[in-house]
């Protein structure tokens, strides 16, 4: 038993379950990948400042969350508490936006940390796939992202999961809500700070969990009343894109996800077999994100689907996924002779792109055969010192028990037919 372990609230990936997260991520970006998306990838600190204004002072995330660090020389890092600030901070710095070919489509894999108490479904350290496009204004674009998620999760085979939509409004609309929505939450019994939060992002009570704050917040004024004209018709043609790729959505006016920086087009994914922690992904537009950190107007949207949330659900499900064999070929040599020489033959199938592996160690026929079969290998290669002998080896076919001897010159053309 080592001394160490993994800090509270974090997990490690180690086979076999990393290969589920592994397939989960290339499911998700698969998509992506077949639709302009471009991998990008960023730092796992930023500046404090970038969160406090992109991500919002008043949220959680930056009061309560956020792990931050003084460098040696008196920089205020933070540790990532999301992508989607840090990759425009990227896009931005590299002027992607004036290569004349808008919106930036990028997409993002890494890893993420809040400090929140850790839970079932929620961790300090946790695994996202996220997606961004910048720099333009169009409800296809949301659709898109939203149908792209919908398809990542399908073909994951999830079925269980439901699509939150909302429309938050934008500058112009907003600032009336947010007055009547002030108006309407000074007037209720609540603690200090959600008092504070009242006055700074109003809609973040909106978003508060617990059962008093819900109840008193059933008479509140609903942000569908507020909409002007052009945000109304800016939602329908997202919601009319989404109904015609058939794609199922509900309506859900409460739905206000917790970062300052979203407008309009606002979502959520959401398995019911999670519990309390049910969200696994979402997203949104936030057209004046750019400016909070420097840039010029840029309207963007984008989302994150929580790998370690989607392995849960596919967990809650039921669902195996049909993961490929880590290793299709085991070779077991008998003998310094043939340690040498199969090992060369190992080191051929690899070049071929055959995933093969080796008995290492010295062990004898017995123990060297049970990892064969520990590997999931389909087939075992076999030498001693006869077999080199008359120039074969043996070929065991591990799932019907057929054993063959073959040229050992002909051994890897054999298995790479044999493996398609």
């Amino acid at each position: 038993m080592s001394t160490f372990q993994a800090p509270k609230g974090t997990y490690d990936l180690t086979p076999p379950r990393s290969a589920t997260f592994l397939a989960v991520r290339e499911a998700i970006s698969a998509p992506l990948r077949d639709s302009g998306y471009g991998y990008i990838e960023t730092p796992g600190f930023e500046n404090v400042e970038l969160f406090a204004r992109g991500v919002g002072e008043s949220t959680d995330i930056v009061t309560k969350e956020m792990y931050t660090l003084t460098t040696k020389g008196g920089d205020q890092l933070a540790l990532r508490p999301e992508g989607t600030a840090s990759v425009l901070r990227a896009a931005l710095e590299a002027n992607l936006h004036k290569a004349g070919n808008l919106p930036v489509k990028l997409w993002y894999s890494g890893s993420y940390y809040r400090y929140e108490r850790p839970q079932a479904g929620r961790y300090r350290h946790f695994s996202q796939v996220g997606a961004e496009a910048i720099g333009t204004e169009d409800p296809a674009l949301d659709a898109e992202l939203i149908i792209l998620a919908d398809q990542a999760y399908r073909s994951l085979g999830l079925r269980q999961f439901r699509i939150l939509l909302n429309s938050l409004g934008d500058k112009e609309c907003r600032p009336v809500y947010r007055e009547a929505l002030q108006t309407f939450l000074r007037d209720l019994d609540l603690d200090e700070e959600t008092r504070r939060r009242i006055e700074i992002n109003p809609l973040r009570v909106l978003d508060d969990k617990r059962a008093d704050v819900q109840k008193q917040l059933t008479d509140a004024p609903k942000l569908r009343d507020y909409l002007c004209d052009a945000c109304k018709a800016y939602h329908e043609e997202v919601r009319a894109l989404i109904t015609a790729a058939g794609v199922t959505f509900e309506d859900d006016e409460k739905l206000v996800r917790g970062l300052d920086y979203y407008t309009r087009t606002t979502f959520e994914f959401v398995h019911d077999g999670l519990g309390s922690q049910s969200a696994v992904g979402g997203g949104g537009r936030y057209d004046g994100l750019s400016e909070m950190i420097g840039g010029p107007e840029l309207p963007s949207v984008g989302w994150a689907l929580g790998v370690d949330r989607t392995v849960l659900a596919l967990e809650a499900e039921g669902v195996e996924l049909d993961l490929p064999a880590t290793t299709s070929v085991y070779a077991v040599p008998l003998g310094e002779e043939a340690r040498r020489v199969l090992f060369g033959v190992v080191t051929e199938l690899r070049r071929a792109g055959v995933a093969a592996d080796f008995a290492f160690g010295g062990r004898g026929l017995k123990g060297a055969m049970k990892s064969a079969n520990r590997s999931g290998a389909r087939y075992t290669l076999v030498a001693g010192e006869r077999d080199l002998a008359e120039g074969v080896v043996q070929l065991k076919d591990m799932e019907s028990g057929e054993q063959t001897a073959v040229p050992l010159t002909e051994a890897a053309a054999e298995l790479a037919k044999r493996l398609g």
